[in-house]
């Protein structure tokens, strides 16, 4: 989707200023959103996928307006209620409701490190057909979903060059609406700078991205 999320090329967002000896939290709360996450994505009633959609949801001016994991708690409590893990009420008021049913969280404590290095690996071993050669001349599809895609507005419609074959992975376009996984290949592909941004960009530079099979044609 068009959201506000997708900002490669967007102008009026302020300076990029690095923090210098950045930590993993910035507060103790943000380190309880990850570990909820982590949590309740055990149950398995989304993909990963779909939590990324999530937050692309939020609506433009609160999305801005938020931090980074202010975004994954708005995502995940959204996420939590629309697959009645929670309730609206339960959240609002911080209190469990008078007759639900009490249950095991499938992650314990004790799982958790092994969880957080194993990942969720996206790669599969399924076939699927190379269309697409290191070398080949490659353009991106022009398109506009209302639903998630990883293709950013502002390599669609330009023409870029395949740089690696990354072997079968997890459509992230149809993963994200519970329609299945439909593993495609995905290729990384290298666009000069200056295709994308102009001739305001530094010659030589490229940027890479990684694309699926349905994102791109021959050039």
């Amino acid at each position: 989707m068009n959201g506000v999320h997708d900002m490669g090329g967007m102008h009026g967002l302020g300076p990029i200023d690095p923090e210098v000896d950045e930590p993993a939290f910035h507060a103790r709360w943000e380190a309880r959103v990850l570990a909820l996450t982590l949590a309740m994505a055990a149950w398995g009633r989304w993909t990963l996928d779909a939590t990324r959609h999530q937050r692309e949801l939020i609506p433009g001016p609160a999305y801005l307006a938020m931090s980074y994991y202010e975004r994954w708690l708005t995502g995940l409590i959204a996420l939590m209620i629309e697959t009645g893990l929670v309730t609206r009420a339960e959240i609002e008021t911080a209190r469990t409701a008078p007759r639900a049913k009490r249950a095991t969280p499938p992650l314990t404590a004790e799982q958790v490190p092994a969880a957080l290095m194993q990942g969720g690996p996206a790669s599969r071993d399924t076939p699927a057909p190379r269309r697409f050669k290191v070398g080949e001349a490659v353009r991106a599809r022009t398109f506009n979903p209302v639903g998630h895609t990883r293709l950013p507005r502002y390599a669609r419609g330009r023409a870029g060059v395949i740089a690696r074959d990354h072997g079968v992975h997890v459509l992230p376009d149809a993963n994200a609406h519970g329609l299945g996984e439909s593993p495609e290949r995905l290729y990384g592909v290298r666009f000069a700078a200056r295709d994308l941004w102009g001739e305001a960009a530094r010659a030589g530079d490229s940027v890479h991205l990684d694309l699926w099979d349905t994102y791109i044609d021959p050039a």
